[in-house]
């Protein structure tokens, strides 16, 4: 017995399929798919006329359809660790944007935890979708230890700064960024400069930690360890206090913005005037940097052009254009508030002794 439908329960629409779209423009269905596929045996009038159909109706490809047919799932895999930071955040969403004016779609996953089965089993359940490209953004150095092992077959490119030859690498500079703000402390006159650097086993902070001490090796100046942190605003407030408890520093380069957040927050809490006692140089320059007090002096990494540019480059190579190889974007050293002359050459040379 059919149930019976109260009168004021709406009816439901049916989605146009690419059968109304054949009737309303009166061709078949396979030119419908022709079109949709950009075959260039459909004549342009033909295209345009199917085209203006299938906009008036508002018809959607159904893709899991067309790719049975075209054996393409037009599908870019994204591997992510942190997609809670806003670099990375803001990578993925430009990787989406591009990737959709393209006519793909994205499949993501993150990596649960460091250790070697989450970071494969990750990867495992993003090949198995049929993905034509990948990126990864995982910045960990296991994690292209796997990728190694594993020797991917489809076109993928790591948005990262190992210096592996793997002809696959698209990153910002972070050598050169981290140089950057530690010459700006230099020309400003401190000799005695702190680094708070990012996590152990961390692709970007050992990458920064190296134009670090590279600049004050160029510079002839006395290197400290650098300090490992751990990316937080805590851990920049913590450390701050236990470091100014000694005071023999006049600047200090932090790894992240985060942590600068952090330690500006220390000094403030033990009296002490930023710039005017302490300078402080972060780095990504989120957007909050610039309303940080005092505004923070950082690097500016363009997280979004580095997402478009993984999709051109996989795009080119699913074209049939060979691998770029290793490709760098230049980063930007933008000077606020935070950063000043040092106080007194005196206090300076007392430090250096």
């Amino acid at each position: 017995m059919k149930p019976e439908v109260s009168p004021m329960e709406p009816e439901k629409v049916r989605a146009p399929n690419i059968r109304d779209v054949a009737r309303l423009a009166g061709v078949s269905y396979q030119t419908v798919s022709r079109v949709l596929n950009d075959s260039p045996s459909i004549k342009p009038s033909t295209r345009q006329r199917v085209l203006d159909v299938i906009n008036d109706v508002g018809y959607r490809p159904n893709q899991a359809a067309r790719a049975l047919v075209t054996s393409r799932s037009r599908t870019i895999g994204v591997l992510s660790g942190q997609t809670t930071h806003y670099g990375p955040a803001t990578s993925i969403h430009a990787i989406e944007g591009a990737a959709r004016e393209a006519g793909y779609r994205l499949s993501s996953t993150s990596i649960a935890s460091g250790d070697y089965a989450s970071i494969r089993s990750a990867l495992d359940y993003l090949l198995s979708q049929s993905l034509e490209a990948l990126v990864v953004l995982a910045p960990q150095v296991r994690v292209f230890e796997a990728i190694e092992e594993l020797s991917i077959a489809v076109p993928f490119v790591t948005l990262e700064s190992s210096g592996r030859e793997t002809g696959h690498s698209l990153s910002v500079d972070q050598v050169a960024g981290a140089r950057m703000a530690t010459r700006h402390l230099i020309e400003l006159g401190h000799t005695e400069i702190v680094h708070l650097s990012g996590p152990k086993d961390w692709i970007e902070a050992d990458a920064r930690m190296q134009g670090f001490l590279e600049e004050l090796g160029a510079a002839n100046l006395r290197t400290r360890a650098p300090i490992l942190g751990d990316w937080t605003a805590h851990f920049g407030y913590y450390a701050g206090l236990e470091l100014l408890r000694f005071r023999d520093f006049t600047a200090v380069f932090c790894g992240n913005d985060q942590m600068a957040l952090g330690f500006t927050h220390a000094c403030r809490d033990m009296g002490l005037d930023v710039p005017g006692d302490i300078s402080i140089v972060g780095f990504d320059d989120i957007p909050e940097a610039a309303h940080f007090s005092p505004p923070l002096t950082t690097v500016r990494q363009n997280f979004a052009e580095l997402g478009r540019r993984a999709v051109a480059q996989l795009l080119s190579e699913l074209g049939g254009e060979a691998p770029r190889g290793q490709e760098q974007i230049t980063p930007e050293l933008v000077v606020r508030s935070s950063t000043a002359r040092v106080a007194t050459p005196a206090v300076a040379g007392r430090l250096r002794r």
